[in-house]
């Protein structure tokens, strides 16, 4: 059985780059009929917040990235929040200790910070030098009895070659030499992320962990902790990272905003999960896709090595393929109770059939809302100005097509046609200028039975006398 798995650390709302990881453990373990694990890794607790947990749950379940296991819905390995299992951490910390696999370390941060100075200026890679490796029980408790707080350091067999297959990479290689002993426990006594990372894998039994690049570098630390305790080490699959136009990590700049963010924006959760499949995995199918479509196509080989550039019109298309896709009974919710209130309930479903490929956020509909529904318009300059372009008999002749022809739109244009001897944009932009107050939009005939004889006869009246003047 397969286990995938996301651990967001609660320090912040959740981004793009975060929930396409959530994304493609999903996809992979959907396609496998398989478990999706939510775990939350809030051990720094000055960065994490009750309220972040709250939001990235909800992101989640907004976007439907349901979890079969994990934080509300429990499991076997519960808890599910690190700040919970700080006693499984700790009888690890003292296995590690008692076979002298993990020691007390004294230095501070100033002396770290200049040992990795005085190496880089030497051109050599910043490692731990090994100050606190050899120091005897009268050595350790002389820094206690001073009240020097330690970190836990795993000791780092030196002459080991740490190698694994990377489900993207392909075949990894690294030298415990070039690691040097690394810290597993803070000075107050939280676990390190990498740390209580992989033990919560292999006790949770995540069997593939699929993950930004990033983290490629924790991979070999995390294999040696497991082996050392003897725990089973899952397949890792290190996938490239989003990067803006300009080739650096995606941030606001670029157009990044959270998912909160996104969704008060108005985009919809299947059309932000179609965009975010795409960034990074292959699919052969470029039409709008289900989540349980988009998992039966997800496959590792299809996941790229190379960063994936973030393109906001792609973002864009996928809002608007949407749309196209999302039935009106849907699309209530996303349109929020103080616009419904505003489109007449018998004519909903008629109005957004009509609007549906002139918006793509729910605010946009309010144009169309007063292009429809107002009694009166107020004419825009551009509006305005095509009507007093346009002959006064245009308008005569169109309030005797609209008294003979009813909303028979075909009919209507046909008739005003013949009588003015218009065609094209001649006939169709003073129209629809008169009908809407604005220069492009829905398809007329559409907008035809929305806007009624009664306001339709009323403003070609109402444009018949501005012409005039």
């Amino acid at each position: 059985m397969i286990k995938t798995r996301f651990a967001p650390s609660p320090s912040g709302l959740l981004h793009l780059g975060n929930v396409r990881t959530a994304l493609f453990n999903v996809l992979f373990a959907s396609a496998h009929q398989s478990i999706f694990l939510l775990r939350i890794e809030d051990t720094d607790q000055e960065r994490s917040g009750e309220g972040y947990i709250t939001t990235l749950i909800k992101d989640l379940k907004w976007l439907d990235l349901a979890w079969q296991e994990g934080v509300e819905v429990g499991g076997s390995y519960s808890p599910y929040r690190q700040s919970e299992r700080t006693q499984i951490y700790q009888s690890y910390f003292d296995q590690l200790e008692n076979k002298k696999l993990a020691y007390p370390c004294f230095c501070s941060p100033q002396e770290l910070k200049q040992v990795r100075k005085r190496q880089l200026a030497s051109g050599q890679p910043p490692r731990y030098p090994g100050t606190c490796a050899r120091l005897n029980s009268d050595e350790i408790n002389n820094r206690q009895t001073k009240g020097i707080k330690p970190t836990l350091r795993f000791r780092v067999p030196d002459s080991s070659i740490i190698e694994f297959t990377d489900l993207v990479r392909g075949e990894q290689r690294f030298t415990a030499h070039d690691i040097g002993d690394f810290i597993i426990r803070r000075a107050d006594s939280s676990p390190a992320f990498f740390f209580s990372n992989a033990i919560d894998d292999s006790l949770m039994e995540v069997t593939h962990v699929l993950r930004g690049e990033d983290h490629l570098t924790n991979t070999p630390r995390q294999i040696l902790l497991l082996q050392a305790l003897q725990l089973s080490i899952p397949q890792y699959a290190h996938i490239g990272l989003i990067i803006g136009h300009d080739g650096a990590p995606l941030s606001k700049r670029h157009g990044s905003r959270s998912i909160a963010e996104l969704r008060e924006e108005g985009y919809l959760p299947l059309a932000l999960c179609n965009y975010l499949a795409r960034l990074g995995h292959h699919f052969e199918d470029t039409s709008f896709l289900s989540l349980a479509t988009l998992a039966s196509q997800f496959k590792l080989e299809n996941l790229g090595k190379a960063p994936a550039r973030f393109d906001e019109s792609q973002l864009i298309h996928w809002q608007r393929e949407g749309l196209i896709h999302s039935n009106a009974e849907a699309l209530k919710d996303w349109l929020g109770n103080d616009i419904l209130a505003q489109i007449p309930e018998n004519q909903y479903e008629q109005f957004i059939e009509a609007i549906r490929p002139n918006i793509l956020f729910p605010k946009d509909t309010l144009r169309w809302i007063t292009a429809i529904f107002d009694e009166k318009l107020n004419y825009k300059d551009e509006s305005l100005k095509i009507i007093t372009q346009t002959d006064s008999s245009f308008f005569t002749q169109a309030l005797k097509a609209i008294d003979s022809c009813g909303l028979d739109f075909k009919k209507f244009i046909t008739e005003l046609k013949n009588t003015t001897e218009t065609k094209g944009k001649v006939l169709f932009q003073p129209l629809r200028a008169a009908l809407t107050g604005e220069l492009d939009g829905p398809e007329l005939a559409l907008l035809f039975p929305l806007i009624g004889v009664e306001k339709i006869h009323q403003r070609l009246t109402q444009c018949l006398n501005i012409s005039g003047k």
